[in-house]
């Protein structure tokens, strides 16, 4: 079946920027076959279903470039703290069991539905499991993905060093029986970890005709093994597929680079042999000029979390130098309890306003055009789908929103562009195609039953909250310990600055 977007106004984000004022879009199975003005359909099947998009703007589907989506129960969930110490809460160091494949069905399919509705097409999930992955939780995580029609390439994001070496200074400041009992939680070896990925990326890669991929994560350098760090390296290229990376997030991040390898983390993962093309630098926030060298030298992307980084504090992505350095940049939300939406639109605000008050060269600043850019072509190139995803051109998958220009965000309209970027919440996507199909419309998801869907959250609230009052009790015990250390560090002069106030608190 083919499917005609009749009379729209095309934004293709193509290599040309080209806008259409009034053009058509042939559709047939996965991919657009032709786009432009009133298109020949002679030879076109009697089956053809045809889309009026008169007053609708046809632009490709937005990309979060950076997502955990076991944290989509957390939205409100706790206080805002630095990183280290929100951590505490968000991966507890003493957890018991996995979560069932049930829950993160649930509780990933409240993302998926989310970001469907608001015209987010395609996800990059760093998926993290506390305090082991297992087979099974991962496939309940990816079934969500299946039924809800999303695009999604998604990574197992699991640390395996013991706690307390993540981080400067902790090992000397916690209690020696606090550091028996982290020496003492299980952790997942090199071994077992890369065996549990073989098996994911033979049953995930290319599922559901291409719509669903995998990719590697370690989460953090800091926070595994040199082998395991490499052995993820290898299978990124062995599988040409992405290799997530947090660096840099925090000063905290900076002082231990330089405490524990003399080194900026940077360097180090330059140096260890794993800083590639595929590489999605996650964050890159305290990176200095030669970092940033390096990641434009490696053909990295970088993933930007601009609501995230200000709701933890852990300051303000170098983002123009990044750019001007020739770095690609994708846009994410990162977790809903550092953002809590999965409004891409909302972040795509925020980056266009928070890099405003860094740099007093007004012509620095980021511009609508970029800021699209980031939330279409470079979230495909972060995801490994660059030229199949991102821009709407002949041979690209159909993944295609309606947005209504009949609303007051575009009345009047000035600056397409502009208003996109600083007007548009999401509530004017009308229509969201994935790969062709129609998953979304008028504010409902079509592929889910979402009031049984939110009938399934709300059972699950008073087990999840219970395990929440378990995870504050024991964050409660280790709050004083992480808070010296995060003091500590913090009045370290690490020679660069990002943050909106004084270098130390």
């Amino acid at each position: 079946m083919s499917i005609l977007i009749r009379n729209a106004r095309v934004l293709t984000m193509d290599d040309d920027d080209t806008e259409y004022p009034r053009a058509d879009i042939l559709v047939r199975g996965t991919r657009i076959v032709d786009l432009g003005p009133d298109l020949d359909l002679a030879n076109e099947a009697q089956d053809l279903e045809v889309i009026e998009a008169d007053n609708l703007l046809a632009m490709p589907g937005l990309v979060n470039g950076h997502f955990h989506s076991p944290g989509n129960f957390l939205k409100g969930a706790t206080d805002d703290a630095p990183l280290e110490i929100f951590m505490l809460y968000e991966v507890p160091p003493f957890s018991d069991e996995p979560p069932s494949p049930h829950l993160n069905f649930v509780r990933t399919m409240l993302g998926a539905v989310e970001m469907l509705k608001l015209g987010v097409t395609a996800v990059h999930d760093d998926a993290f499991y506390n305090p082991r992955a297992t087979s099974e939780a991962i496939d309940g995580l990816m079934k969500a993905y299946v039924d809800s029609g999303m695009r999604a390439v998604v990574t197992i994001d699991q640390p395996n060093v013991v706690e307390y070496e993540k981080y400067p200074f902790l090992r000397d400041i916690l209690p020696e029986a606090i550091r028996r009992r982290m020496d003492e939680t299980p952790r997942q070896t090199t071994e077992e970890l890369t065996e549990l990925y073989t098996g994911f990326i033979e049953r995930w890669n290319g599922a559901c005709d291409g719509r669903l991929g995998t990719a590697v994560s370690c989460s953090a350098p800091q926070r595994v093994t040199i082998e395991y760090l490499q052995a993820l390296s290898e299978l990124s290229e062995r599988h040409s597929i992405p290799y997530d990376v947090h660096i840099l997030e925090t000063r905290l991040q900076r002082v231990l680079g330089e405490e524990k390898h003399g080194k900026s983390l940077v360097r180090y993962v330059r140096d260890a042999g794993v800083l590639t093309p595929r590489m999605m630098v996650i964050h890159a926030i305290w990176v200095d000029d030669e970092d940033i060298e390096i990641l434009a030298a490696s053909g990295c992307t970088v993933a930007h979390n601009p609501v995230s980084n200000q709701k933890i504090g852990s300051g303000i992505m170098p983002f123009r130098r990044l750019r001007s350095a020739g770095v690609p940049i994708c846009l994410g939300t990162d977790e809903a309890s550092v953002d809590d939406t999965a409004n891409m639109w909302g972040v795509a605000k925020a980056a266009g306003l928070i890099h405003k008050v860094t740099d007093p060269e007004y012509r620095n600043w980021p511009t609508a055009p970029e800021l699209l850019w980031c939330l279409t072509r470079g979230g495909a190139r972060g995801m490994g789908l660059d030229g199949r995803v991102g821009a709407l051109t002949p041979g690209r998958e159909a993944d295609i929103i309606l947005v209504d220009l009949d609303t007051i965000a575009f009345t009047p309209l000035n600056d397409l562009r502009r208003q996109l970027v600083f007007c548009e919440n999401g509530s004017s996507v009308v229509m969201t195609m994935v790969a062709g199909r129609v998953v979304a419309r008028n504010g409902r998801v079509l592929t889910v039953d979402e009031e049984a869907l939110k009938r399934e959250v709300r059972a699950l609230v008073p087990e999840h909250r219970r395990e929440l009052a378990v995870t504050a009790a024991a964050a409660a015990e280790l709050h004083p310990y992480y808070r010296e250390m995060y003091l500590r560090a913090a009045a370290r002069n690490v020679g660069l600055q990002r943050w909106a106030g004084p270098m130390t608190p």
